[in-house]
């Protein structure tokens, strides 16, 4: 039986370390806050909203709506981003994608300074994953994998790495962040020849595939640690991972669940990003 790699127990330590930063920002007068851009009413965006909200009231961080109208205009839009630009009160932006059709959204996206991505959307922020400097944030899913891969004292150095997806969003980054802890990597796609012989050669796999079940028992071996990205409804309406769990987990070292995973640590690496960076503005004051 493989060893639970459960998000709620890398939540609590990540949590202890923001509400401490927290709390020490505010004993030298600042406060962290969030500020939320939100151009529309989509549920998913809400739902996600109401989680950060909930987070930041539990870690101590202030938040600072943005609302506009689903038919708000690029002007509109981007006068709300140099808003959050130039407040110095406001130390990371989160901005609820994909925007409505009519917008322009990598301008948005562009506009906002890369001090305060703390979702990383900005070029800027990915230019830092890539090169390694501090620029900006990186994306909050494979940061939260990093995260969990920390927490369970999981050593990179020198270890097979396979990503199975090639999005800016999740698979590229991760592939960067896993070089940076000195794995060797290799990035699975669509147009991989063989992919289950390519997966089961490695000590690390992270899928970010964007399909249901894709990688079944004929991926994986004994000794493998599995991180499982996905986020799908199967046909029960039940949420479920990338990974066919049931089939996975009798044979591999470790994995993530799904839910219960890498999704519950996201929202706490979002926040984080911000206290890291009200602890940059304080610094540059």
């Amino acid at each position: 039986m493989a060893k639970q790699l459960l998000g709620k127990e890398v939540v609590a330590a990540l949590n202890e370390r923001i509400i401490a930063k927290a709390e020490a920002l505010k004993a030298n007068g600042v406060t962290p806050t969030l500020g939320i851009v939100r151009v529309g009413e989509n549920e998913s965006d809400l739902s996600y909203e109401r989680g950060a909200i909930k987070r930041c009231e539990k870690l101590g961080v202030e938040y600072k709506k943005y609302l506009l109208p689903a038919d708000a205009t690029q002007e509109q839009v981007l006068a709300v981003i140099d808003e959050v630009n130039k407040d110095d009160s406001i130390h990371g932006v989160l901005l609820f994608r994909p925007l409505p059709k009519h917008l322009n959204q990598d301008e948005i996206e562009q506009a906002l300074d890369p001090a305060k991505d703390v979702d990383c959307m900005t070029n800027g922020s990915m230019a830092g994953v890539f090169t390694g400097k501090d620029l900006g944030y990186p994306p909050c899913t494979p940061q939260a994998c990093m995260e969990i891969l920390d927490h369970y004292g999981i050593d990179c150095t020198g270890k097979k790495a396979v990503v199975v997806g090639r999005s800016l969003v999740v698979g590229k980054p991760a592939a960067m962040m896993l070089i940076k802890k000195n794995a060797t990597v290799t990035v699975c796609h669509t147009r991989t020849v063989d992919m289950p012989s390519v997966v089961k050669e490695a000590d690390i796999v992270i899928v970010a595939a964007g399909r249901a079940g894709v990688v079944d028992d004929s991926y994986v071996r004994a000794g493998q640690v599995i991180i499982d990205v996905g986020i799908n409804v199967n046909a029960e309406g039940k949420l479920c991972g990338d990974v066919a769990y049931d089939k996975v987990e009798p044979i591999v070292d470790a994995i993530t669940p799904v839910p219960g995973g890498v999704g519950s640590v996201t929202t706490s690496v979002l926040i984080g990003h911000v206290v890291d960076a009200a602890e940059k503005a304080a610094a540059r004051r």
